[in-house]
């Protein structure tokens, strides 16, 4: 009986390796059949995360207490720049890109609390993604001061 028992036992964990042998090879012959395509970035998207950098850049400014420097003009570009998808160039996006410029400029132009103006400027992204395409609202809300 023993016997019996001991051999069923093999066989079924050699069928069952050699089931999953085919699957791995079904899914590698898969992915050697399909194309990649690279990702391009469109000009909106270039220009957020040259945004991105420079308020990360800022945010380390505005906690060492160093002085915020001059407005950077490219973020007017928010007006102009090719969205991914072009119908997201809509009047919800153009009254959140004018909000976020007007909050910029009144941190760069110390008008106010330099914090809350800076604090204001990234909510003003986070309230723009969370409205329209959702996009990397963690990695915005990191750039919130305390």
């Amino acid at each position: 009986m023993k016997y019996i028992l001991t051999m069923a036992f093999c066989c079924f964990i050699l069928t069952s390796c050699k089931r999953n042998e085919v699957k791995k090879m079904n899914v590698v012959e898969n992915l050697t059949e399909k194309k990649f395509k690279m990702y391009a970035m469109s000009e909106m998207a270039m220009l957020m995360e040259q945004m991105y950098v420079e308020n990360k850049r800022l945010k380390a400014r505005i906690i060492k207490g160093d002085a915020v420097e001059n407005f950077p003009e490219y973020f007017n570009k928010i007006f102009t720049s090719k969205l991914s998808d072009p119908s997201d160039n809509d009047a919800f996006f153009k009254t959140n890109a004018a909000h976020f410029i007007e909050v910029q400029k009144k941190l760069y132009y110390n008008v106010g609390n330099v914090k809350e103006n800076y604090n204001n400027g990234i909510n003003a992204c986070i309230t723009c993604h969370q409205g329209k395409c959702g996009g990397p609202l963690i990695k915005i809300k990191k750039l919130l001061l305390k």
